[in-house]
């Protein structure tokens, strides 16, 4: 898959400390990316639109863990 054009942001509760975060890239058609900020060349994980939305939701759901 190309990543080309991918326009990559993290979560504005990830604040800004060189904490666990990660970056999201929600721009391209059919496809959400996620990788780990501290590790840009090793890996992304490629996930269904509909797949990321579950998770967000859950994630909303949850709240914050400590």
């Amino acid at each position: 898959m190309d990543l080309i054009g991918a326009t990559w942001r993290k979560s504005t509760r990830s604040g800004s400390g060189g904490g666990d975060c990660v970056e999201v890239a929600d721009n391209l058609p059919g496809v959400v990316l996620v990788r780990d900020t501290k590790d840009r060349e090793g890996g992304t994980l490629h996930i269904t639109p509909s797949a990321w939305q579950s998770f967000v939701d859950l994630a909303k759901q949850i709240g914050p863990v400590a």
